[in-house]
């Protein structure tokens, strides 16, 4: 897919606007993104370090689950994911209808994606911040990803883990429990980071869902206990 996009943008068309997902009142939305979003990146960085992290904790998974499991794990977070980002986009949405009368509300929904297009934005904040809103894309496989940290971090809590740039091994549990607590922060914070932080936690909370539900259901064994 990285490829198609790139290959694709040779010829002016940007598979990440196509496939990529839009909230759900932009004109640019279509269902289909809640699943194709996840197989789109930014960069080749981008998909490195997630194709990275599916590779070092996702085939652990794959080989104690099974295939069919697993890719049922992954599927299901990243749509869970982008279900989370779709909320919290709608939920900013509304709360800056509230502060803009009907006039900037119509402009930004008749400008604003071509504006965003052009590499550009309004001057003014309220109309930038409902532009990113309804028209910026999200992409990556990160929801599914941070999903398949959180099934890592249950089904061996205490395998311990080197991380940049920490000097010394931490258990898997704290790795996990750490990263949502970042995620959390950087999502309530505010930061205009581009990153979509509640997706990640979306992915983290559907992948818990599923694994207590199999659990409940004996369909999957391993260690729990945190």
């Amino acid at each position: 897919m990285f490829l198609a996009l790139v290959v694709m943008e040779t010829k002016g068309i940007d598979l990440n606007d196509i496939l990529g997902l839009h909230l759900f009142v932009s004109k640019e939305f279509h269902v289909y993104q809640i699943v194709t979003y996840m197989f789109m990146h930014g960069d080749l960085m981008h998909l490195f370090f997630n194709m990275f992290a599916l590779y070092m904790f996702g085939r652990t998974l794959e080989m104690v689950w099974g295939p069919k499991r697993f890719l049922v794990f992954y599927l299901v977070a990243g749509v869970g994911a982008a279900l989370v980002q779709e909320a919290i986009g709608m939920a900013r949405y509304y709360s800056l209808l509230g502060s803009m009368n009907p006039l900037e509300v119509n402009e930004v929904v008749a400008n604003g994606l071509g504006i965003l297009h052009q590499g550009k934005n309004y001057i003014a904040p309220a109309l930038a911040e409902l532009n990113v809103v309804i028209n910026a894309t999200t992409v990556g496989a990160s929801g599914a990803i941070y999903a398949i940290l959180l099934g890592f971090g249950m089904l061996f809590p205490n395998e311990r883990l080197f991380v940049f740039p920490i000097p010394f091994p931490i258990k898997a549990k704290f790795f996990v429990i750490g990263y949502a607590i970042i995620e959390l922060y950087l999502g309530t914070s505010g930061a205009a980071d581009g990153v979509a932080h509640f997706a990640h936690l979306g992915g983290m909370v559907f992948g818990l869902v599923m694994i207590l539900y199999w659990r409940k259901q004996k369909k999957i064994g391993g260690p729990y206990v945190w």
